[in-house]
């Protein structure tokens, strides 16, 4: 039995409201395209002072409570001690990995030199093992080899050529991070100190619907940003220490800025630190040095193990994501934004999946399925009746 069919009135009402909720798609994506990007630029000074001044709160307001003292002298006294911790540490690291860095840099040429000793070493190796491969398989192995190498060269030689003009660059915009720096720490107090009072003022100016929606879309977003990435910033951090106090143990030179771009590597979704440090333990097996691999998979098993334990407790439940989606997000976003992309793909897919749950697509998706039954009755109608089967019998 065919579908009913809408009546002109409800048509023209399904396809307006469906019409409506694609126009609006189309903006929010063209100001989130165009126009959010210029704008957190502009005021990224006083979006993160919001979210860590949301991030006090709590603390501030429990303070208010027991001690009883005036709530702009007790958010002064917290934003002071953060910050005060933050730079300290924030300046040991930065000095320690400046000094690191410019020993790098006045042992170039025979870091250099070692280099090239181990890459030769591994070139003979590898030459060993193509004896004894068939001879397509060497020859499709050399011209890899060949394109890596190749490729190396040239990310070398243009970060070289390019360094001074990135330093240059960077030196140019301290005045303006420290402009910013200082505008983010006065922000952060003030909105720390006026937070329950700037709250009430928007909440006043909502609805009651409006206000409990906003509530539930505020709860899905802090679950997503402040659960997933707060836990990979937990996870980092705890690799970090412990890449630290490894490479400190195994006397590994550059320790501290090895840790640090490993770790930042361990941050970014399915490359993590073993990426680099199993072919560098490979690399140091072939090259004789059996007591460097042999420590640097022992730091390594630590990594895993720390993460074995700890992902699940940290993440939680509410983060995970089903393997696909977690590879197709963070595919996704690596072709959209880079390396950012990869990071934020799985976090806007929880917040994404956590509104399905909400039921905030729930209406566009009935008026889907109602557009779809009013054009499958529309073209059940349009088709011609079968003849009716011959009663049979001749003349």
């Amino acid at each position: 039995m065919p579908s009913p069919l809408l009546t002109p009135r409800e048509r023209a009402w399904l396809w307006l409201r469906l019409g409506i909720r694609l126009a609006l798609t189309v903006l929010v994506l063209l100001a989130a395209f165009y126009l959010l990007p210029p704008l957190l630029s502009l005021l990224m000074p006083f979006f993160l002072a919001l979210l860590l001044s949301w991030l006090l709160n709590p603390l501030v307001r429990r303070l208010h409570q027991r001690l009883h003292l005036p709530r702009k002298a007790l958010a002064l006294v917290v934003v002071v001690v953060v910050f005060a911790g933050a730079g300290g540490i924030l300046y040991g690291l930065i000095w320690a990995c400046v000094t690191q860095l410019i020993h790098f840099f006045d042992q170039w040429e025979s870091l250099l030199d070692a280099a090239g000793a181990t890459m030769a070493t591994v070139e003979d190796f590898l030459a060993g093992v193509a004896a004894v491969l068939p001879e397509q398989l060497t020859v499709t192995a050399e011209d890899l080899m060949d394109q890596g190498m190749e490729r190396l060269r040239v990310l070398l030689s243009a970060a070289a050529e390019t360094a001074p003009g990135h330093l240059t660059a960077f030196v140019s915009q301290v005045p303006a991070a420290a402009v910013a720096t200082v505008v983010f720490v006065m922000a952060c107090y003030f909105i720390t100190a006026d937070y329950p009072v700037m709250r009430c003022w928007v909440t006043g100016h909502m609805s009651d619907n409006l206000r409990s929606f906003a509530g539930k879309v505020r709860d899905i977003f802090a679950a997503a940003f402040g659960g997933y990435l707060k836990s990979q910033v937990l996870l980092s951090l705890g690799v970090f220490t412990i890449l630290c106090v490894g490479f400190f143990a195994i006397g590994q030179n550059y320790g501290l800025l090895l840790a640090l771009m490993l770790s930042v590597l361990d941050f970014i979704p399915i490359v993590g630190s073993g990426t680099v440090m199993v072919p560098w333990a490979v690399v140091s097996l072939i090259v004789g040095d059996y007591r460097k691999a042999v420590e640097l998979m022992v730091v390594w098993g630590v990594i895993c193990l720390f993460r074995q334990l700890a992902e699940p407790k940290i993440v939680g439940n509410q983060t995970g994501l089903p393997p696909i989606l977690s590879l197709m997000s963070i595919y996704v976003g690596m072709r959209l934004g880079g390396v950012l992309g990869m990071v934020l793909g799985p976090v806007l897919t929880v917040a994404l999946l956590n509104l399905v749950r909400l039921g905030v697509f729930r209406p566009t998706a009935a008026d889907l399925r109602l557009a779809a039954r009013d054009v499958t009755a529309l073209l059940q109608r349009g088709r011609p009746e079968e003849d009716p089967p011959s009663s049979g019998g001749g003349a």
